[in-house]
């Protein structure tokens, strides 16, 4: 074994990081090299504040476009929607939810760590919700250890879109 792991991610995850690459590379890479070529020609570098500040940015921009290299070449997409839906809970899957105490329904989609954001329903695989959905099915009854305490939830819908 290499002792490198794989991440799970979504297409749309993964689709996501490529954009953002893809510009960085294409747009702010370009950007800062010209803001680094016109600072150097004002002069002493050492009193430069915009040639400091463009280097500090392209730093910055290099150690993104690593980040998202690593992150890319590591990543395990899983496209949820090739599978057959047998109503199992698995990553990538999307699913409804009703709160048993106040009847409250919530949907979210399980995704990789770095694509959870809970404004958008987009939960991560390793949070406690999406743990203890996992291998659950449609109809199930789910205990979720909460901050608030344990909140039962029963599975509506399981969805691999």
């Amino acid at each position: 074994m290499s002792g490198v792991q794989t991440i799970p991610m979504t297409v749309y995850g993964a689709k996501k990081l490529q954009d953002e690459l893809h510009k960085l590379k294409t747009q702010a890479r370009v950007k800062i090299i010209e803001a680094i070529k016109e600072a150097r020609s004002n002069g002493d570098l050492k009193e430069n504040a915009d040639y400091h500040a463009a280097k500090e940015q392209q730093g910055f921009i290099e150690g993104r476009i690593i980040e998202l290299e690593h992150k890319l070449s590591h990543c395990q997409v899983i496209d949820v929607s090739k599978f057959k839906n047998d109503g199992k809970i698995i990553f990538g899957s999307t699913i409804t939810l009703v709160d048993q105490n106040d009847n409250k329904t919530v949907t979210y989609q399980i995704v990789g760590d770095g694509e959870s954001d809970l404004k958008y329903g987009k939960i991560s695989v390793s949070s406690p919700i999406a743990r203890a959905l996992i291998g659950k099915f449609e109809d199930d009854i789910v205990d979720v250890n909460t901050p608030s305490g344990i909140v039962q939830y029963k599975i509506e819908k399981v969805e691999y879109i």
